[in-house]
């Protein structure tokens, strides 16, 4: 078993970890950003209010509140390795629950199983993002889930088009149209022919959920030790007793709390939002592709540039910035313009996560699993904050809405300035 130090001298990390972590990556951004196309088709077939077609993402971001103290223990039981396998084979059976709630049209099922796939990822991502944090040097650590973000935004980009192929969206403006005019008995059926189109895409979501699975149990992924510390950790560590003594770790939660909502909002809400703005749904599904890019645009700079040019705080302090002036961008804008600055968010967001976590986990040593568990639930932003933003869509209206995301990149900007030296007595040491 390979075990790596924490003393920021860690071995140059082979090749095959980095796969099979990217494989991985790929499968988060596919599995959460068919959660952009969910929210408007859900929001047809199953009769709801834009806020309660929110609930989409709340039900598979809560996931990650309530599941993070948990996956915690299933890492200690099955390792890294086995835990990945248990978390991919929980996403499958979420999945599975999209075949009864297709067949029903119960939203609550759909929402079941949305988050048990959420509560899956929580275990994937509690092993996943310290695992290639901690794998090599802690000061690139940012270039290396640069190249992880890439994987999932590439799967988020695909994914909408993919499942737009089997959920015919073309005509989905037409069907809700039209069913407002029908009698119960044909609105029903309508209703239920749409429903069951996301029967077939699921199938095969699952069957590769179970074959990555096996992949993953079989493969030669090495362990790491999250527990040992060097003499300079350790020395600034003593007389610590749990995660909670690390200030900056608990301001770095919050800090992904909101960064998770504000993302989730650019690439879930896109879709909707340019409906809103008269654009046909046909088209719309194009657009969360759109930030996704975008994103992989931010990725490809951070791999080039961290740590060479620019150092990951001043990229957090960076994209905190063209957050929030693309936000106000696309809130005194109209049409495809509104709609670009939306999608431009995904620059904005690209290099947040990179950045956060290397940060936050600075100099924690043997409290690596607990911060990282603290992490995983700050991503249950992405549960709140977009329901806040569908229930202003619904009092104000979808644009204006987006002010709630302002707030939230100030926030950001705080702790790339300061906030992530908040409590550390030695500005300089390495996790």
């Amino acid at each position: 078993m390979v075990q790596e130090n924490l003393s920021g001298h860690s071995p140059k990390p082979a090749i095959n970890p980095i796969v099979i972590i990217g494989a991985l990556f790929f499968i988060f951004g596919f599995v959460t950003w068919l959660n952009s196309l969910l929210i408007p088709y859900l929001e047809i077939a199953c009769e709801l209010t834009k806020f309660q077609s929110f609930f989409v993402t709340f039900a598979f971001y809560i996931a990650y509140l309530v599941m993070a103290p948990i996956s915690t223990r299933v890492l200690n039981k099955f390792g890294f390795k086995n835990g990945m396998s248990v978390a991919l084979i929980v996403m499958a059976v979420g999945a599975l629950i999209f075949i009864p709630a297709a067949m029903t049209r119960i939203y609550g099922l759909f929402l079941l199983g949305l988050f048990i796939m959420g509560s899956g990822l929580a275990i994937l991502q509690t092993a996943s993002n310290p695992y290639i944090t901690i794998v090599g040097p802690p000061e690139s650590a940012a270039k290396r889930i640069s190249i992880m973000g890439i994987c999932n935004k590439l799967a988020g980009a695909a994914a909408p088009i993919i499942l737009g192929i089997f959920l015919h969206l073309e005509s989905a403006d037409q069907l809700k149209s039209d069913v407002a005019h029908m009698a119960d008995a044909d609105r029903i059926a309508a209703l239920d022919a749409m429903a069951l189109r996301v029967i077939p895409p699921y199938i095969g979501i699952i069957a590769v959920l179970l074959l990555l699975a096996i992949w993953v149990y079989k493969s030669g992924l090495p362990e790491v030790d999250t527990d040992e510390e060097d003499e300079a950790v350790a020395t600034s560590n003593s007389g610590k007793k749990s995660v909670f003594d690390f200030p900056h770790v608990i301001l770095g939660v919050i800090t992904l709390f909101l960064y998770v909502g504000v993302e989730v909002i650019a690439g879930d809400s896109i879709i909707s939002y340019g409906a809103s703005q008269g654009i046909a749904l046909g088209t719309a599904k194009y657009f969360t592709t759109g930030t996704m890019v975008a994103m992989v645009v931010g990725y490809l700079v951070g791999i080039v540039a961290i740590p060479r040019y620019i150092k990951q705080e001043n990229a957090l302090r960076l994209c905190a910035i063209l957050g929030i002036l693309f936000t106000l961008g696309a809130i005194f804008t109209q049409g495809f313009v509104s709609v670009g600055f939306i999608a431009l968010l995904g620059l904005a967001n690209s290099l947040m996560w990179p950045a956060i976590w290397p940060l936050a986990l600075a100099g924690v040593g043997r409290f690596t699993k607990a911060a990282s568990s603290l992490l995983v639930m700050g991503i249950a932003g992405g549960a709140v904050i977009p329901l806040l933003y569908g229930a202003l869509a619904d009092s104000w209206n979808p644009q204006s809405a987006y002010w709630i995301a302002v707030p939230c990149y100030l926030f950001i900007l705080y702790y790339a300035v300061a906030g992530h030296n908040v409590g550390k007595k030695n500005k300089e040491i390495k996790f």
